[in-house]
C-alpha cells in the first residue's frame, strides 16, 4: 500500500492584488491575483461556477499559492466586482465572455506572471468556459484543470433536467434576466448566457449567439493536457457529463480523479462543499502541474 502524503498546512493569507480590467466593450471588473510567498512555479487562471463570485475561491487560491502557483480568479460579468448587472436592458452571452472577458483576464495574468507555465481551469460552467478558452486562445497553455465540471447535455442527467433547460430561458426572456437568486440556480444571470447554456444542454454542442468560430472543431483540436477532478456525490457533475465534455477533446492527454468525503475532511463530496476544504484538490493540482 502506498502511504498517503502528510497533509500540508496552508497559510491563512498570501500576497494578493486586485488588477483592474477594462473590456473592449467598456465593461470592467477586478482580477484578484494570489501570489506565493516564494518562487512561482506556475500560473493558473481560475473561472468560477455560474453565479459564484470570485471571492468564494479564496481558500482554493491560498492552498495553490502555498504550493507555488500564482492564481488569478476571474470575475463573472454581472456579479462581484463587475460593473455590470443583468437586466432587461443589460444583456450578454458567451460571445462577450469568450471573446472579451476571459481573454482579457488571461492576458492580464500572463503579463503579471510572464515566465512560468500558464494554465486555465474552472469549476462547473467555469470549467466548460475554461475548456473553450483553452481551445480558442492563441496564448500557449500548459494545461487545463477542471473541478466538478462537465457538459450540461441533458442525456447525461436524469430526465427532469431537460425541463430546466427549457424553463430557464423562457423565464429569463419573460423577466429580462434569470432571477437565479430567487429560483435557486446560479445568480441573477443575463438571458443571453442562459440562452447559450440551455442550447448546449439541449443539443450537446457548444456555440454562442454571435460567435462565428466553430467551437466544437476548436475543442477537437485542443491539445493542452487535461486534469479533471470529479466530486463523487455531485449530481450537477455526474460521470457521464464529465465524460461527454472530455470526449470533445480527443487530442488532449487526460487524467481523471474522483474526490470523496475522505479527501475533504469528511464533508460531502458535492458540487459546492469542497470549496471550503480544497486542500487535497489543490495538492493534486500542484502535483499534476509538476509532472504534466
Amino acid at each position: 500500500m502506498t502511504d498517503r502524503p502528510e497533509p500540508t498546512i496552508f497559510p491563512e493569507s498570501a500576497p494578493r492584488e486586485a488588477i483592474s480590467l477594462h473590456m473592449a466593450d467598456g465593461a470592467s471588473a477586478d482580477l484578484v491575483l494570489y501570489r506565493p510567498d516564494g518562487d512561482e512555479v506556475a500560473a493558473l487562471l481560475w473561472v468560477p461556477a455560474l453565479g459564484v463570485a470570485a471571492r468564494h475561491y479564496e481558500p482554493l487560491a491560498l492552498a495553490l499559492a502555498a504550493g507555488g502557483v500564482a492564481v488569478a480568479v476571474h470575475e463573472w460579468r454581472g456579479i462581484g466586482s463587475s460593473d455590470r448587472r443583468a437586466g432587461r436592458h443589460a444583456n450578454w452571452g458567451y460571445r462577450e465572455l469568450l471573446t472579451d472577458d476571459l481573454p482579457t483576464s488571461l492576458g492580464a495574468l500572463r503579463d503579471a506572471v510572464p515566465s512560468v507555465p500558464l494554465y486555465v481551469g474552472g469549476h462547473s460552467l467555469g470549467g466548460q468556459l475554461a475548456s473553450l478558452l483553452a481551445a480558442t486562445s492563441s496564448v500557449p497553455l500548459a494545461g487545463l484543470a477542471l473541478v466538478g465540471s462537465g457538459s450540461p447535455y441533458w442525456r447525461c442527467f436524469k430526465p427532469w433536467v431537460g425541463l430546466a433547460l427549457v424553463a430557464a430561458p423562457v423565464l429569463a426572456n419573460l423577466v429580462g434576466w434569470l432571477p437565479g437568486r430567487r429560483v435557486g440556480f446560479g445568480g441573477n444571470e443575463a438571458r443571453g448566457v442562459i440562452g447559450d447554456w440551455s442550447r448546449t444542454g439541449r443539443t450537446g454542442r457548444y456555440a454562442g449567439r454571435g460567435i462565428d468560430a466553430d467551437l466544437e472543431a476548436a475543442l477537437r483540436g485542443q491539445r493542452a493536457p487535461v486534469f479533471a477532478q470529479r466530486l463523487r456525490d455531485d449530481w450537477f457533475g455526474p460521470e457521464a457529463s464529465l465524460a461527454f465534455l472530455l470526449g470533445k477533446m480527443p487530442e488532449a492527454s487526460q487524467r481523471t480523479d474522483v474526490i470523496g468525503p475522505d479527501d475533504l475532511a469528511g464533508v460531502p463530496a458535492d458540487h459546492f462543499a469542497w470549496m471550503k476544504v480544497p486542500q487535497e484538490i489543490a495538492r493534486r493540482l500542484v502535483e499534476w502541474m509538476q509532472v504534466v
